[in-house]
């Protein structure tokens, strides 16, 4: 049958269409519009969850909300603008890519923020909503107790893998105080950018409303605060310098461990605030759970909103860091480029030995009359050079890694490979945290290098498994005593 006689067939049997050449391209469309957007996004969360360490996808992923799947675009909403920024840049990718595999064709996924959280801070979706308005009071010159840094500002900070988290959420809380992550809960070592962080979102809001109340302290000023006022009897004034301010800002909370009364007071200064929708900010040298003798209403509270962590600056950081702090001082054409990568090569501890690094040296420099040289800063640091020597150098500590990961092993009934393979049953996981926890505790290795030392995991996976390791020794008795165990065994070894 020849082509025109095949046509006329169709024409004349509308019902012969469909036998004939490739379906009709509505049929397929139908078909795809069968699977629900909650259907789709379940089928993404699950692959994600084999490819992505537990905290991310529960952080960042979970919480978003399938609206829509019309066969080529899915549409998440987020609870806020920060969480789809975050997202888009961070996550976007990563989820189509599960198009095909997951659902047979390629998907775009559209991010967007609640309707009805745009105006709602994000832990209102949390707490109970309270009826009451809190009616503002008169508004008067900010009230700081300590004096900000002129030089702890954004523009100023060095950002790295070690504190992008941080910044960000910074950033956020900076552009919109009370409504994106309140509490930001800030925590990590000392000298590395915590305080500059925290007083840099005070300068951001200040720079936009001269009459916003500024609080500002360290946790020391507010026990301090607390036994005066108490023996005054002026504690109905402290309340109200508090519970009034606009931005709440506190350094060190972990000094608020065992100190009874004082945490009575910042919980209900704490509720105060947050109830009235104004922002706080907290600094730590670890994270809530980490706390000592830390009451779980206050433990609960530091959670609510953001939770980050700012580690040690890798070598490529540190150099960022020492050439933003000679070009701030002026002093890119007094110390050449070499110097600078000698300093972060052998000057590791924080960034605030970094920085007293440099004075020292220009102070040697102009005593000695000379130039500066690699040759004079190897002079110069001679006595930071030699307490950074005194750690077990690169390969010692790499074979003490090994060390501790064939006692784990051992502890644990499983093999050393397993405890660096990608596998992630519970068999392996649980000793696999236990061996990072106690590299980190016994040897002091950065983030990065016992992430290498167990299969290349990044830096939030080593982040995690600390934190969980910490949690288990304080919920089982017996875990700890076998984490007990075998740190003793490798200390009488050392």
């Amino acid at each position: 049958m020849g082509t025109a006689g095949l046509l006329s067939r169709v024409l004349t049997y509308p019902h012969l269409a469909g036998t004939f050449g490739p379906p009709r391209p509505r049929h397929s469309a139908q078909r795809q519009m069968t699977i629900t957007a909650t259907e789709v996004w379940s089928r993404f969360l699950n692959r994600a969850r084999t490819e992505l360490p537990d905290h991310v996808v529960n952080t960042w992923l979970a919480p978003l909300s399938p609206v829509e799947f019309d066969g080529a675009v899915l549409t998440l909403t987020a609870p806020d603008q920060w969480s789809v920024e975050w997202n888009e840049s961070k996550h976007a990718a990563l989820l189509e890519s599960y198009g095909p595999p997951c659902v047979g064709q390629p998907v775009r996924v559209a991010l967007t923020v609640h309707s009805e959280r745009v105006s709602r801070s994000q832990m209102d979706l949390f707490v109970p909503q309270y009826s009451a308005s809190i009616a503002p009071v008169q508004r008067d010159n900010s009230v700081i107790l300590s004096i900000l840094n002129d030089r702890y500002t954004f523009a100023k900070f060095v950002v790295g893998r070690s504190n992008e988290l941080a910044t960000a959420a910074a950033t956020a809380v900076s552009q919109a105080p009370g409504k994106t992550y309140n509490p930001l809960f800030i925590y990590g070592s000392t000298g590395l950018g915590k305080t500059h962080l925290m007083q840099a979102i005070a300068h951001e809001i200040l720079n936009r409303d001269r009459s916003c109340r500024v609080m500002y302290i360290s946790t020391e000023q507010f026990t301090n605060d607390v036994i005066t006022s108490i023996s005054k009897r002026t504690m109905h004034d402290f309340r109200r310098r508090y519970r009034e301010t606009d931005l709440l800002l506190v350094d060190d909370v972990h000094f608020l461990g065992g100190k009874e009364t004082t945490q009575e007071e910042f919980f209900h200064t704490f509720n105060a605030v947050y109830e009235a929708g104004r922002q706080i900010v907290l600094t730590s040298d670890r994270s809530p759970s980490e706390i000592p003798k830390l009451e779980a209403r206050l433990h609960s509270r530091f959670e609510w909103g953001m939770v980050a962590d700012v580690t040690q600056p890798d070598l490529e950081h540190r150099i960022a860091i020492l050439r933003q702090k000679a070009l701030m001082d002026h002093l890119e054409h007094t110390i050449p480029d070499e110097v600078l990568h000698f300093m972060a090569e052998h000057v590791q501890a924080n960034v605030r030995e970094l920085e007293g690094s440099i004075i020292k040296l220009l102070a040697f420099a102009s005593l000695k009359h000379r130039v500066i040289t690699v040759d004079l800063a190897r002079e110069a640091l001679r006595d930071k050079l030699k307490a950074n020597d005194a750690g077990p150098p690169r390969s010692s500590r790499h074979d003490r890694l090994r060390t501790i990961q064939q006692r784990v092993a051992s502890e644990w009934g499983v093999s050393i490979d397993g405890l660096q393979s990608k596998t992630r049953t519970k068999l392996l996981t649980v000793p696999r945290q236990v061996a990072m926890y106690l590299a980190r505790e016994l040897l002091g290795m950065q983030l990065v290098e016992i992430g290498q030392g167990f299969g290349g995991r990044d830096h939030s996976t080593v982040i995690h498994s600390l934190d969980r390791v910490a949690e288990m020794m304080k919920e089982s008795a017996e875990f700890r005593g076998s984490v007990e165990r075998v740190r003793e065994s490798l200390r009488r070894d050392h």
